[in-house]
């Protein structure tokens, strides 16, 4: 339902926020702050599943109530189809929406909830159990191999998420004139569209270019075909497989996925003297924080604790 389109049918109710739909509000939500079309959906179905929880309930008389047990509902897998429980990290992700769109609707300025019910409501603790997931550079080279194996276009997007570190929703977002040159025409940069529409710049290294000018010649050429927009049409699911395929062919006994490649671009590039920020830029944190998480990894692998205590002792020893 486009917004124009609801509004239209109910001219005189707009005059109140009392009187928004919830798919107005929903709506007008996702017109206030663009978000990509990934979010979007994945927003979307949050807010179907909540909705589909309250019934008829009007998403501005939602109180703190419903929300906690909805949040209970999910943890216990009493909403799920196989009454499976859900980990706090999937709770987290179909609350997390509900929570913008609250905080939004209940600014001054817009007033569409008179209160945000979610102010009550924590979000269970999640555990981080990214911190392993990484590969050393044999078991990049052994996925690497077993990708180019599979086909070109394959090698391609392997290295593009390990050499830029990449969202997968970000590679197949990709486009021929994605791509320019710095002003002295001495490297060349992909200008990455990321979460929340905020675009940031990544230098692509000179082994990535020359692979892609190779695969695929338009680059070099001054427009691309008008019927070929994006460098990689292919869906987030594809690529998963695709990367889940080269990890079972080549054996290499981790549960790779291409976000594994985005943690093994910022550790390794941590590790060669990559400075904390020019991580967090490549990569499109909005946190430092997030960033820091791998500086906790690099610090361990390159010196531990076991590690002081050893040169303390290993001459007496």
């Amino acid at each position: 339902m486009s917004i124009s389109g609801s509004f239209s049918r109910h001219p005189a109710q707009l005059q109140h926020g009392e009187h928004y739909s919830n798919d107005q509000i929903v709506n007008m939500f996702f017109a206030a702050y663009p978000r990509s079309k990934y979010t979007v959906r994945n927003y979307r179905s949050a807010f179907n599943k909540f909705r589909s929880f309250i019934g008829d309930k009007s998403l501005k008389d939602v109180t703190w109530k419903e929300v906690e047990i909805y949040k209970i509902g999910l943890m216990e897998g009493l909403l799920s189809k196989q009454n499976t429980p859900q980990a706090p990290a999937t709770v987290a992700i179909h609350i997390a929406p509900l929570r913008s769109l609250y905080k939004w609707g209940s600014d001054s300025n817009i007033g569409i909830f008179h209160h945000n019910p979610l102010t009550s409501v924590r979000t269970p603790k999640i555990s981080i159990t990214s911190r392993n997931h990484y590969l050393t550079k044999k078991e990049v080279v052994r996925l690497c191999e077993q990708l180019k194996r599979q086909g070109p276009r394959e090698y391609v997007i392997g290295l593009t998420l390990v050499l830029l570190g990449l969202r997968v929703s970000e590679l197949v977002s990709m486009e021929w004139g994605h791509f320019h040159m710095d002003p002295e025409e001495s490297s060349v940069w992909l200008t990455v569209h990321g979460k929340g529409e905020k675009e940031r710049e990544v230098k692509v290294p000179q082994m990535l270019w020359d692979l892609y000018t190779k695969h695929f010649p338009q680059l070099l050429q001054k427009t691309a075909p008008p019927s070929i927009k994006r460098i990689f049409p292919l869906s987030v699911r594809r690529v998963e497989k695709m990367i889940q395929r080269a990890r079972e062919q080549c054996g290499l006994g981790k549960k790779v996925t291409p976000h594994w490649l985005r943690h093994t671009n910022a550790t390794l590039a941590l590790l060669r003297g990559a400075t904390l920020q020019q991580v967090q830029e490549s990569l499109g944190h909005s946190h430092i924080n997030t960033t820091q998480r791998y500086l906790h990894t690099v610090q361990q692998i390159k010196k531990a604790a076991p590690d002081f205590v050893e040169d303390s002792l290993k001459d007496s020893l």
